[in-house]
Formats: structure tokens, C-alpha cells, sequence
């Protein structure tokens, strides 16, 4: 089913979970898939991808991380484990299992959640995946926190993102960039950054083997992130038992760097795991 992608506008809604409010919007009608940023971004890097999936025929939600975009940084804590939490609550308040779209850290979060609630998680599509400890050394590791642990935070941060787009840049690169800089300048907002840098990644590890639902490892070729790219997609694809698509011309964001491509192997899986009429 096929649908005008002009013709689909996000609803806006905010849901209330212990500590604050998870903002996400709502689009288009079918089989539910939720789509979750990296740290340090907005729901809006799936701009390009969540059009084209409602416009398939799905129904999809885009939120965004606790302490960043427009929701709350009131919580008490943040991380994948904190993400995983936050995700199952949108699942049951939306009330409908679903296909979960996790880039970065939130990768790590859709397999927490899905060893934890199985129920809820029809499928896995993984992009530029953090769900193990990072392969940067100690050092390397230590440095980025200080790098992203102080006041300087969301200037260092707006500083580094160019680099973590190697490849292909979105045309908007420059105005959406402009965006999470302002995101980072509300209230709060700085701070849980701060704290977020600080996740740990080997939750999502240790129950990588207990997870059964189908994914897609989606990794760009280019990602600055792992040292080998390819390597690490095909681990984590063989972990999982799933597959792995690698998108030419991209970094840590194919979703954005490389819409249409990425748009094709993630409509191609979702017509294979879940198919709509």
C-alpha cells in the first residue's frame, strides 16, 4: 500500500513516564514502527525515513530521547537501560508490539527491550549500533568524556557532529545541525547530554544472545565510530542471527546521509517481517 507522503503530517504528543514526558509524534496507518535517535540528536533525523515507511503503509512514531529535542530533562538518570524503559512505555501506551528502529546508543536500547519484552518487539532494524563496549581504547574513552562532560559540552558536540556524518551530507546539514545545538539550549538540556555520554553500553551485550526477534544491522561504510565498520555490522548480525546492510557514502547516520538507500533495505525487511495489505 502505497500512500502520498505529502499528504501524511506528524501529530505531536507527549507521554508522562516516572520523571517527565517523552515527546514523539505519529504518522500514517498500518503495522507500528518506532524509530529512536543516538545521543546528542532529535527524532528528527529520521525526516527523510519516517515519511517513506508511513507512506508503505505503516504506522510510525518518532520519539525523542529523555533530556533531549522536546522532551523532559528532569530525569534522574540516562542511558540505554533508562531508553529501554522510556521505549517499552510508548509500546504500551500505544498499545501495539512493533517494529523498533534504534541508530547509536538506541540500538542498545531496542535490545535491551526486546530480551526484556519480547512480546512487545516484532523486529529489530539496528543502525550504527552501540551494543557492546566501544572498541576506542581507555583513553580515547576518557577523553571524549571530558571533551563532552563540561559546560563546554554542546559547543564541543556541535563541533564533532561534522565528523560523524562522513560521506554524504544532507542538504540541511547545516540547518538541522543548528537545530540540535538549539535542542541542547533549552533548560536542562546540556546537562543530560552530559550525563548521557556517560551510558554503558554492556547491558545491551550481555542479552544480545537471548534476543529472538528478526534484525536488520544497517551500518554506514564509513561510520567514524567503529574501527572496522563491516566487521562489527557482521558480528552483531551473527549474534543476532539477522542481516546486514552496508549503505556506500555514509557515516554514523545512513538514515539521513543516504534516505533512499537506507529506505530500501529497511522497506524491504519490514515487508519481510511484517507485510502490509
Amino acid at each position: 500500500m502505497q500512500r502520498d507522503m505529502a499528504d501524511i503530517t506528524p501529530s505531536t504528543q507527549f507521554l508522562s513516564v516516572p520523571g517527565g514526558s517523552i515527546a514523539y509524534d505519529v504518522r500514517g496507518e498500518g503495522p507500528l514502527v518506532v524509530m529512536l535517535p543516538g545521543m546528542g540528536d532529535l527524532r528528527a533525523t529520521y525526516r527523510f525515513l519516517a515519511p517513506r515507511v508511513a507512506a508503505a503503509g505503516y504506522r510510525v512514531a518518532t520519539a525523542d530521547l529523555r533530556g533531549h529535542g522536546e522532551s523532559s530533562a528532569s530525569f534522574a538518570s540516562y542511558g540505554d537501560v533508562e531508553t529501554a524503559s522510556d521505549l517499552t512505555a510508548l509500546l504500551d501506551h500505544l498499545d501495539s508490539p512493533a517494529i523498533v528502529v534504534g541508530n547509536s546508543m538506541a540500538a542498545g536500547a531496542g535490545v535491551i527491550a526486546a530480551a526484556e519484552r519480547p512480546e512487545l518487539i516484532t523486529a529489530l532494524v539496528l543502525v550504527g549500533p552501540f551494543v557492546r563496549k566501544p572498541q576506542a581504547s581507555a583513553g580515547q574513552r576518557v577523553l571524549l568524556r571530558v571533551l563532552m562532560g563540561g559546560p563546554w559540552a554542546t559547543a564541543m558536540w556541535n563541533a564533532y557532529l561534522p565528523t560523524l556524518y562522513r560521506g554524504r551530507k544532507p542538504e540541511d546539514f547545516q540547518e538541522y545541525r543548528g537545530r540540535i545545538k538549539a535542542a541542547m539550549r533549552r533548560p536542562g538540556h546540556a546537562k543530560a547530554f552530559r550525563r548521557t555520554t556517560r551510558t554503558d553500553h554492556e547491558p545491551a551485550e550481555r542479552v544480545l544472545g537471548s534476543v529472538r526477534a528478526p534484525a536488520l544491522v544497517v551500518m554506514g561504510r564509513e561510520d567514524p565510530d567503529f574501527k572496522d565498520p563491516e566487521a562489527e555490522a557482521g558480528w552483531i548480525g551473527t549474534t543476532l542471527g539477522g542481516e546486514v546492510a552496508m549503505i556506500d557514502d555514509a557515516g554514523h547516520y545512513p538514515q539521513a546521509q543516504q534516505p533512499v538507500t537506507t529506505g530500501k533495505a529497511v522497506l524491504d525487511f519490514l515487508r519481510r517481517v511484517h507485510p502490509v495489505g
